[in-house]
């Protein structure tokens, strides 16, 4: 370091002395030459060149002139003597500015940046804390650190931290720079068809399906039950409408009509449907239409429900609860058998399980926590207080419970419990109606939404157990709801869709059905709502099978929308105006009304 300082100082007092020797050379050429001209004036003192004086400024620690400044130019200043240090002045800056000089120097010779001091690994490892904005501004620095910037690794850390591509590797795309901003734009895009109702919507119908019972869906994949007994499938992902339908459990030589379907459930890889005579079936996905598992409940299904990941289905039919899980050779079995004191409401299953599953029932004014080691587990009984929702995410258990009201000046509240430590965390909500339904695994972290027979809808903060928001929602009271980060979908009974803008809390778009919405669900670029009737055989209309057309408004509908800009426009056709005429049981209404022209 010595001897580094001791050549930039020799470096410094050559250049001086060759500025110095220079400017006095060239004032002795111009005084020679001065008599010679016509119109000199001998008071003139000559100037010496820009270059020289913008060296010397530099060298003496003073700020170049800025040559884009109006008005006239200052004449020459003297300059400091070369003997003067710039170390000695008192605004302390020329070795600021002499250093820069240096280093700019450097970066004209190409010199890298982190070559001598960092390894490449370990810079790289430290421009891994940045964000986008800082790693654009590090870009501009030079051209070492826009390599560094600009580096694959790093674009695609910051491209999975946001939750784009989540299921590519690193090398399935040659700039994630690139690919980042690209998925931005089409979030932002997808934002925008959203609330300006921008998209296609569709409908799932079903005609030989009769009533419709059940609904549910899975990354927009939908099953439908019917009061036919027929099981039905759509995969909105593809756009496809033919619908495969999964063969029933009863054989088309068993005696009389098939039973109803009560309940469907579906998930990554298993459809799962109870019928009203108690019987489960589960399909696979993978191998076809016919069942791979069946098992018979003594009496009819109260409750039924499929874990969100992997393969097990827990069953509620009387006072038992019984859960089915394959082993590891696939063979089905009985995991568990509990005996409960009262008619089960709902059921889940925990979900992120590992080992035996967990199981979470509501019965009554009992809620109960099913494991394997302790089956009998209560997480929360107050008698005469019944529970009117439920919903469960990994960690924590979240119901609403009706209270005693006005006679003990006591509202109803949303208790949130830990799994665990089987402790009630929170209370929250003081409402007079009763919580119709809640949904805190699908909601963002920390966040709890629910809907209530008072028409409104509340989001929660778990944190501060406080109301973000009270959405005046339906006319007759909520029952579905999901939210993400920005905007909130509710379902009423009356058969309105509203999505609703969170942080403004205000109303962008409705949609009318008849019949209650049952089941909702939604992602970033669709929507998926199914309005169910109540009355699964109206009175006084039977519906007949030589006449498919006839009470068409009992049956229930399924609505499909897709906000994707990808989405071509001879897709978003209307199934009704898609029919292929190769239906020959019953009527086909659809007769073929609009372009594109149909196959006949």
């Amino acid at each position: 370091m010595e001897g580094g300082s001791a050549e930039l100082e020799l470096f410094r007092q050559r250049w001086r002395e060759e500025l110095a020797g220079g400017a006095k050379r060239r004032r002795r050429e111009t005084a020679a030459e001065l008599p010679a001209g016509p119109q000199s004036h001998p008071s003139e003192e000559p100037s010496e060149p820009g270059y020289l004086a913008l060296a010397r400024g530099l060298l003496d620690g003073g700020v170049p002139p800025d040559p884009a400044r109006p008005g006239p130019q200052p004449g020459p200043q003297p300059a400091r003597p070369a003997e003067e240090p710039p170390g000695d002045r008192g605004g302390g800056g020329g070795d600021d500015l002499l250093g820069q000089l240096i280093r700019d120097l450097n970066e004209i010779n190409e010199v890298p940046f982190f070559d001598v001091q960092l390894p490449y690994e370990l810079a790289l490892k430290i421009f891994q804390y940045l964000g986008k904005t800082e790693l654009g501004r590090c870009a501009q620095v030079s051209r070492t650190w826009k390599v560094l910037a600009e580096d694959e690794v790093l674009w695609y850390r910051l491209c999975q931290q946001e939750g784009y591509l989540l299921d590519t590797s690193i090398s399935d795309q040659s700039c994630w720079k690139l690919a980042l901003r690209n998925c931005r734009a089409r979030e932002r895009t997808l934002k925008t068809n959203w609330k300006n109702r921008v998209g296609a919507v569709s409908q799932l119908p079903y005609e030989l399906g009769k009533v419709l019972s059940d609904v549910h869906s899975w990354d927009g994949v939908v099953i439908a039950g019917y009061t036919s007994g027929e099981v039905r499938l759509w995969d909105t992902r593809t756009w496809d409408y033919t619908a495969p339908i999964l063969e029933p459990v009863h054989g088309p030589g068993d005696a009389g009509p098939q039973p109803h379907v009560s309940f469907v459930r579906i998930n990554s890889s298993l459809a799962v449907a109870a019928y009203e005579d108690g019987t489960i079936s589960v399909w696979s996905l993978m191998f076809g239409r016919e069942p791979i598992h069946r098992y018979q409940h003594n009496q009819r299904i109260q409750a039924l429900a499929l874990g969100s990941e992997g393969a097990t289905v827990a069953t509620a039919s009387g006072f038992e609860v019984k859960v089915e899980s394959p082993n590891d050779r696939g063979f089905w079995q009985t995991t568990g058998t509990f005996e409960i004191q009262k008619l089960v409401n709902f059921l889940n299953l925990v979900p992120d399980v590992t080992g035996s599953p967990v199981t979470v029932a509501a019965a009554e004014d009992i809620v109960y926590l099913l494991k394997a080691e302790d089956p009998g587990k209560i997480l929360h009984s107050v008698y005469g207080q019944p529970v009117t929702c439920l919903d469960v995410s990994a960690q924590e258990a979240a119901f609403g419970v009706k209270t005693f009201g006005w006679l003990l000046n006591e509202p109803n509240q949303i208790l949130l419990y830990n799994l665990e430590t089987s402790q009630c965390l929170k209370k929250m909500g003081n409402s007079i109606g009763d919580f119709t339904c809640v949904n805190l695994q699908n909601s963002p972290p920390n966040m709890l939404v629910t809907g209530n027979k008072d028409r409104r809808v509340r989001v929660f903060d778990l944190r501060k157990s406080e109301s973000l928001c009270s959405l005046y929602a339906h006319q007759l009271g909520v029952s579905a709801v999901q939210m993400d980060d920005w905007k909130i979908v509710s379902g009423g009974e009356e058969g309105l869709v509203c999505v609703w803008d969170q942080r403004m809390g205000t109303k962008l778009w409705e949609m009318h059905a008849r019949h209650p919405v049952r089941h909702l669900w939604f992602n970033s670029h669709s929507l998926i709502t199914a309005n169910i009737p109540d009355e699964k055989t109206p009175r006084g209309a039977s519906i007949m099978d030589d006449d498919l057309t006839v009470h068409r408004k009992y049956r229930g509908t399924i609505y499909a929308y897709e906000f994707s800009v990808e989405q071509l426009a001879v897709e978003s056709i209307l199934p009704i105006c898609r029919s292929s005429y190769d239906e020959v049981s019953g009527y086909n209404y659809n007769i073929g009304l609009a372009v594109p022209y149909d196959n006949i």
